[in-house]
């Protein structure tokens, strides 16, 4: 099959799925290697960047979706609905950084990180569809564990949660407070460089 036919198949059916398309599928129905749709998905991509579309192909956890560029959101969301883009709390995304960050955690993990009640900010969470239950945990009562999912990899414009950014590191002192010099150690070599230049 010429790759120009098998690009058009493949635009055919993420536009028709309307949803993640994960690439098992495509090889199951294309008969290709993983690695010739990555390298075909990679090539496409290219080409509507090229050529200035409106829709783009992104990559998310494992599969890949056709979708319209997100700045052409607020043309786009009026024809669908006038409620646009959900709008996050400081809450709401501290909730979600401890949960990307620690996936299976459960509520009572994130109220401990927290320390403070968090039934409805893991409520609206979940009714954004921007975490989900993954199963039950081994810990005494066998609580409700917590992740995020690839609605949540849409928003954030990422492929894999191996993307965010890393943590800083950092140590707790006799009084259990963070160490600061230790999460920003360029910092103090910077001032100490000035100080030594002086």
């Amino acid at each position: 099959m010429e790759i120009d036919n098998i690009k058009s198949i493949i635009e055919a059916i993420l536009f028709s799925a309307g949803r993640v398309v994960e690439t098992k599928e495509l090889m199951s129905i294309l008969e290709l290697t993983s690695e010739d749709i990555d390298s075909i998905l990679q090539n496409m991509k290219a080409e509507f960047e090229s050529q200035n579309r409106g829709i783009e192909i992104i990559k998310v956890d494992n599969g890949y979706q056709l979708c319209s560029k997100a700045e052409y959101h607020q043309y786009i969301y009026p024809l669908f609905d006038n409620r646009g883009k959900p709008t996050l709390s400081p809450a709401a995304l501290e909730t979600l950084s401890i949960i990307a960050y620690n996936p299976r955690i459960s509520r009572a993990e994130i109220e401990s990180i927290r320390g403070v009640n968090s039934d409805g900010v893991i409520y609206k969470l979940l009714e954004y569809s921007l975490i989900e239950e993954a199963g039950k945990s081994d810990a005494p009562g066998r609580p409700t564990v917590f992740r995020t999912t690839k609605e949540f990899l849409k928003m954030f414009g990422i492929s894999s949660l191996e993307n965010l950014p890393e943590l800083p590191r950092y140590k707790l002192d006799e009084n259990e407070q963070i160490v600061l010099e230790d999460i920003m150690p360029e910092q103090k070599d910077s001032e100490e460089g000035i100080v030594n230049n002086e």
